[in-house]
């Protein structure tokens, strides 16, 4: 009994103590850990936090009412890790305020980082500063943490070594802010060093490829600009040394044309397109390009075995490359296997390669899979609506130096176009998207047909090209694909704003500024033109083109145009209506006094045509016919015609065949592909079919030149034919020739050339570019030359023209391209004295600038060879006075 009492008594000390115990421990706020015991969160409260929200705070740290801890245990150790991840705080501590029997009220205190109240960047240019703004993620009010310190750091050095500044140190610190509380002013400091450019690319264990061959492959990592003319001297001296006699016409002895390059490259580089810094990313793909090449020569086990890149100084560094070529390889046999739609004698034909050819992966997949040139058999296949097939080339046997292929083909079945889907398109009715299309519903799918839709959609001009997609979404499970094509709207609506200066006046001219304000609607809907919730602000939508223009010189010529095209009349077949009407007023003066008139001359033209796209010879090709009536009244009109008083009648019927396959890389750059376009005007021969016109004396000196000329009579003919070469594989680089050609000719020798549809050849094109068709001539630039004709124009005329066009910026926003050009040309007063190869030359460069809200800007400065034979020498006695021409375009080019 007393033991039983005793234990009793003992149990209840220990308890008794051990509350005593925990109790102690729960009055005091850290956390004893070196003891087990439980208990539940009453309550969680964060202090220290200025801005940030505390609820999100204790959200954040785990913890919650009601939950259940267990010391020592995981929950409180986890929170404070968990806050610290944040890298928000520089303090975090969990301690328990009180306790109210087994419930404690948690304290989370944090002591928060600094924030940012404004930064600065010391050590580089204001406008560098304003370019590596755009890449900070800094801003006001931001926490400043070791994360983002080393964020912005390498941002900035990322920023220089891509300009070349590989040394480039960058250096951060703190000030308190003694205005904002718990702020920071965060000072950037850069050193950006020498600009490091790459001096020499030099290869090692190249037999077969020249080293020159190999650095030009790396598109990306350039040599910097040089002319080491003690280089050039110290590389013949050599040879001398070992006596070998070099000239200037020789190779030297014993050492081929493409090891001389080699060397002679080591000292001269006249790279100035390209940039000479270094970037590790581009430096990789170039050295993938590199042995891509070796693969395109038969080099298929080619491999870079090791490469340095090493800085000589502090502004040049030095790229070694050491190679190992392997073996050559060339092509032997190839199998086909699995082809049942087509033989394989075909197929060979359109692989074309032959037993012994030098083996090239690059070439067998451009055969098979999508040769720029067209004709490759994944197009065979697919044009026929085999979507689903698929070929796979496989080395089957090797060798020694041959290698045979063997193509398995997997032709599956032919596909049926299910549904043709349109999105994107905000502003453009669908209908004007849909009826461009080559793929319909119910046809065979075909690759070209996909092409040409994209191309032709592309050639409307309402889409941006670089974001155009077309996707194909095939059905294998019933043979069918639906086709889906994105597009993204942009302005196509023009404002034209041309100006120009025309020179000194004169009796004809008035001189000074001249220009034309216009509006040009391309995407123009004139059956919503009387709904008020279409004018937004123009109704528009259906495709169709409507052109307003008025032109003036200021008292000497005013005037209006109006134009308008459907291209799809009636709606269900390419065949467009055009319609345009002009008006030209145009005054003579009393020498330079502009306020006597003493003569006038007047014009209206009203032109309707027709034009369809024909199928025959290709699908590329338009035909066209139109009707034309102008009527012209001269009452004393200075020397412009060959009459300068009456009236006369131009009636005339035009016909044109045309072909476009150009393909826009960018508004108004034109890439590759061919213009052709021919066109013949023709009038009645009136001298010979109407009795009182037949029947005058125009043999007579007292015929009236207004009696002869009352109703105008002539067949005339013009020839234009562009072609477009693209001369590097970025197509940026553009080769155009073109030619120009015009014959005016007559029905009745004795009426002679009609005053009209003459020529003005020479000059700039742009000061009567917008009324010379009212005033009946054809206006042609010609650079590097004032305007050349005599002053009542000529009949006969050809023009040929080569250009070098670069493109800078194919953007939508702008295009921007340059050009070098050599023109030729000549005008000529009858067919008699036609000379086609007597012909004036010019030479230049210029620039063109496309904004599509304003059209076209170019300048371009041209040298006329020729100019002292037109008496059109310039002052002055050095070759850009005397030789030189401006010329400046604006709204559109010139012919």
């Amino acid at each position: 009994m007393f033991q039983i009492r005793f234990l009793k008594f003992t149990l209840l000390l220990f308890i008794t103590f051990s509350s005593y115990l925990l109790r102690a421990q729960l009055d005091t706020n850290m956390i004893d850990y070196s003891r087990s015991y439980d208990f539940e969160i009453a309550d969680v409260r964060v202090e220290g936090a200025k801005f940030l929200d505390p609820k999100i705070l204790a959200t954040l740290s785990g913890l919650a009412v009601g939950d259940k801890l267990k010391v020592p245990g995981e929950q409180i150790p986890k929170a404070i890790k968990t806050l610290w991840r944040q890298r928000l705080f520089t303090d975090v501590s969990i301690e328990v305020e009180k306790f109210q029997g087994n419930k404690a009220f948690l304290v989370i205190r944090v002591e928060e980082r600094p924030r940012i109240s404004r930064y600065s960047i010391k050590g580089i240019k204001n406008s560098e500063s304003e370019e590596l703004r755009k890449k900070l993620d800094l801003r006001a009010g931001q926490i400043f943490t070791d994360n983002l310190r080393s964020l912005t750091v390498n941002t900035c050095k990322t920023f220089f070594v891509d300009k070349g500044f590989l040394g480039v140190q960058v250096d951060i610190t703190e000030t308190t802010d003694s205005l904002l509380a718990n702020s920071v002013l965060v000072k950037i400091n850069v050193h950006k060093g020498e600009k490091v450019k790459i001096n020499h690319i030099a290869f090692y264990g190249n037999e077969e490829l020249n080293e020159a061959k190999l650095r030009r492959q790396m598109k990306d990592t350039r040599e910097r600009i040089k002319f080491d003319i003690d280089g050039i001297f110290s590389f013949k001296r050599n040879f001398k040394r070992d006596s070998i006699k070099i000239k200037w016409y020789e190779v030297p002895g014993g050492l081929s044309p493409t090891r001389a390059w080699d060397y002679a490259s080591r000292y001269v580089n006249l790279n100035i397109f390209k940039q000479s810094k270094f970037k590790r990313d581009d430096y990789e793909s170039d050295k993938r390009k590199v042995i891509e090449y070796y693969n395109s020569k038969g080099y298929r086990d080619a491999r870079i075995v090791r490469d340095s890149v090493y800085q000589t100084d502090e502004k040049n560094m030095n790229i070694d490359i050491v190679v190992d070529e392997g073996n050559r390889y060339y092509f032997r046999d190839i199998y086909f296997k699995g082809n049942t739609k087509y033989p394989d004698s075909l197929l060979a034909r359109i692989i074309n390669i032959k037993k012994g050819e030098v083996y090239s992966q690059k070439l067998l997949d451009e055969r098979i899979f999508m040769n720029p040139n067209g004709g490759d058999v994944s197009s065979l296949y697919m044009d026929d609506g085999y979507l689903f097939f698929s070929v796979t080339p496989l080395e089957i046997r090797v060798e020694n130096d041959s290698i045979d292929i063997e193509l398995r083909f997997q032709e599956g079945a032919q596909a049926t176009i299910r549904d043709v889907r349109i999105v994107g398109n905000t502003k453009t009715n669908e209908k004007v998207i849909r009826r461009e299309l080559r793929t319909l519903p119910g046809n065979k799918f075909s690759r070209t047909d996909l092409i040409r839709s994209q191309r032709e959609i592309v050639n409307l001009g309402y889409f941006d090209a670089s974001q155009l997609d077309v996707v194909p979404i095939p059905n294998p499970e019933n043979g069918t694909v639906d086709i889906e094509y994105r597009v993204v709207e942009k302005p196509s609506d023009q404002l034209e704003l041309s100006a120009g200066w025309g020179g000194r006046a004169s009796a004809t001219s008035a001189g000074g500024l001249f220009g034309t304000l216009g509006v040009n609607f391309t995407n123009f809907s004139i059956k919503n033109i009387i709904d008020k919730k279409a004018w937004a602000p123009l109704p528009s939508g259906d495709g169709q083109r409507l052109s307003i223009r008025m032109n003036s010189n200021g008292r000497a010529f005013q005037s209006y145009s109006v134009s308008f095209t459907e291209p799809w009349l009636g709606g269900k077949k390419p065949l467009s209506l055009d319609f345009a009407f002009n008006r030209l007023r145009a005054n003579n003066f009393s020498g330079t006094d502009f306020t006597k008139i003493t003569g006038r001359y007047f014009s209206t033209s009203v032109y309707l045509g027709v034009a369809t796209r024909i199928k025959w010879p290709d699908d590329w090709f338009t035909v066209s016919a139109g009707l034309e009536f102008q009527h012209y009244i001269l009452d004393n009109y200075g020397t412009f015609f060959i009459f300068n008083n009456g009236r006369a009648t131009n009636l005339n019927l035009q016909l044109a065949l045309s072909r476009d396959s150009r393909n826009l890389a960018a508004p108004t750059f034109y890439e590759s592909g061919m213009y052709l376009s021919a066109q013949a005007k023709f009038t009645l021969p009136y001298s010979y079919i109407i009795p009182s016109i037949k029947n005058l004396p125009f043999e007579s000196d007292t015929l009236s030149s207004a009696s002869r000329y009352r109703f105008v009579e002539y067949h005339k003919w013009k020839l234009l034919l562009e072609w477009y070469l693209p001369v590097t594989k970025n197509k940026k680089l553009v080769f155009k020739a073109s030619t120009l050609m015009g014959f005016l000719g007559l029905y009745n020798p004795r009426v002679g050339y009609s005053p009209f549809e003459r020529v003005e050849f020479g000059g700039d094109g742009l000061s009567n570019l917008n009324m010379g068709t009212q005033l009946g001539r054809d206006i042609v630039s010609f650079r590097g030359y004032q305007v050349m004709t005599p002053q009542g124009g000529s009949p006969i005329y050809n023009k040929y023209s080569m250009e070098l066009r670069y493109l800078f910026s194919g953007s939508q926003q702008a295009t921007i391209y340059g050009l070098v050009f050599a023109d030729a040309g000549n005008y000529w007063g009858n067919i008699r004295d036609y000379r086609p190869y007597d012909l004036a030359r010019s030479f230049g460069a210029g620039v063109r600038v496309f904004l599509p809200m304003f059209g076209l800007l170019g300048f371009d400065y041209g040298f006329g060879l020729d100019r002292a034979r037109y008496g059109q020498l310039g002052a002055g006695n050095n070759f850009f006075a005397k030789y030189g021409a401006f010329r400046i375009i604006l709204g559109r080019e010139p012919e």
